[in-house]
């Protein structure tokens, strides 16, 4: 992981994800502040994010933010942060089915007979200036240790399979096959059209 450091979100990381937040139009999915899969449908996140006391004059991105807080206050938000120094330039989210219930393909994914995983990873995210840097592969590796430390247990991620296609960091929110791959994932199959499921156990730390 180079000379990158991680950190787990929580209160205390709180002020650096936020400043990487608002650096990025709230990190992607319309401001979202990585809200988009704590909730099972986009009803349930905007009902959610409308519960909360609303300051005058606040817009949707200020208010996915508040969500965020609040979700971190509780424990109930995991993200792998990776540092270059004090700031922090990228994350891998992660988090239980019951945590992360809003992913694509949803039923598709859920529907097989199978286990449910004991984490799932969500988004990933990178700094524009940083991309192209190991960013999202140091954040990969901090969230398997993050879960190693927990106790470990089975996780699951759906990352582009992108084959020999060329696409745009900016979209690659779920990470590549490719880069599963390397940190040891087992491909299960595929989910929608340019997805697929990928697992690995994770030992206790």
């Amino acid at each position: 992981m180079g000379e990158y450091q991680i950190r787990g979100l929580s209160s205390q990381t709180w002020d650096a994800f936020a400043e990487l937040c608002a650096g990025h139009s709230g990190g992607g999915f319309g401001g979202c502040w990585c809200t988009y899969f704590h909730n099972a449908t986009n009803a349930e996140r905007r009902a959610a994010v409308d519960a909360l006391p609303a300051p005058d004059g606040a817009d949707r991105a200020s208010m996915c933010r508040a969500y965020k807080r609040k979700l971190v206050s509780e424990g109930r938000a995991h993200a792998a942060l990776v540092f270059d120094d004090d700031q922090a330039i990228g994350w891998c989210q992660y988090g239980s089915p019951a945590e992360l219930p809003g992913i694509t393909h949803r039923t598709e994914v859920e529907s097989s007979g199978l286990p449910w995983p004991d984490y799932r990873l969500g988004c990933f995210f990178v700094a524009r200036r940083h991309r192209r840097k190991g960013v999202a592969i140091a954040a990969l590796d901090g969230a398997l240790k993050l879960i190693a430390d927990t106790g470990g247990g089975v996780v699951e991620a759906y990352p582009f399979d992108t084959a020999d296609k060329t696409v745009s960091a900016s979209f690659l929110y779920n990470a590549t096959r490719t880069m599963c791959e390397q940190a040891g994932f087992i491909y299960q199959r595929t989910k929608g059209k340019n997805h697929c499921i990928m697992r690995k156990v994770i030992e206790p730390s």
